[in-house]
């Protein structure tokens, strides 16, 4: 089920995520959920923050995204970017690597808004997959960039953060009118329901 995306403003989106112990029938339904969400918005990546639930657990897909190519090392040898696609991470640890490279970005909580953002070229990754068995692997280009992006919403920070002070005040009119739109939603949801 396609789930509605949060969007800036929405206080869940600054939530750290609590870590999953365990592999529920829950959890497997929100990883499905989430799949179908991330293809829906043709998104790359999707952080359960997203979706409007505090975890520690993203998808990302980066397979036919030919302009912006990326690595993949499994056990120290190269891999299929496209065979590991879709990857979920549960409870996700990160060791970027490399030097910082400048990239353009978006996020589906943010329509229409983009910028360059500097992130480590490369990623070390060590995570659970939806089977709840340990996944390690090492990426570079659109992956590695996916991926820190998808960490840093299971930790409440947003790639708006990661803009530069000049770059967030050209975008200031946007991010506020966004911002207040969705206060205005939640607003009206919450009167919504106290009738």
């Amino acid at each position: 089920m396609s789930l509605p995306i949060l969007k800036y403003g929405n206080p869940v989106l600054r939530q750290k995520g609590a870590r999953i112990e365990s592999i529920t029938a829950e959890i497997q339904e929100l990883i499905a959920d989430m799949r179908e969400t991330m293809y829906a918005a043709k998104g790359v990546g999707l952080a359960a923050q997203q979706v409007g639930k505090a975890l520690q657990l993203a998808i990302v897909d980066v397979s036919g995204v030919t302009d912006r190519p990326s690595t993949l090392e499994l056990h120290g040898k190269p891999a299929d970017v496209e065979a590991f696609m879709p990857v979920v991470l549960i409870n996700p640890q990160i060791k970027p690597m490399g030097d910082p490279v400048r990239g353009p970005e978006g996020c589906l909580s943010f329509p229409e808004i983009y910028n360059e953002i500097s992130r480590p070229g490369f990623v070390e990754v060590t995570a659970s997959n939806e089977k709840g068995k340990k996944i390690q692997f090492r990426c570079g280009g659109l992956l590695a960039r996916a991926i820190q992006h998808e960490v840093d919403h299971l930790n409440g920070i947003l790639f708006i953060d990661r803009m530069g002070r000049e770059k967030k005040q050209e975008l200031k009119e946007e991010l506020d009118a966004l911002q207040a739109a969705t206060k205005e939603a939640l607003k009206r949801k919450k009167s919504f329901h106290k009738q």
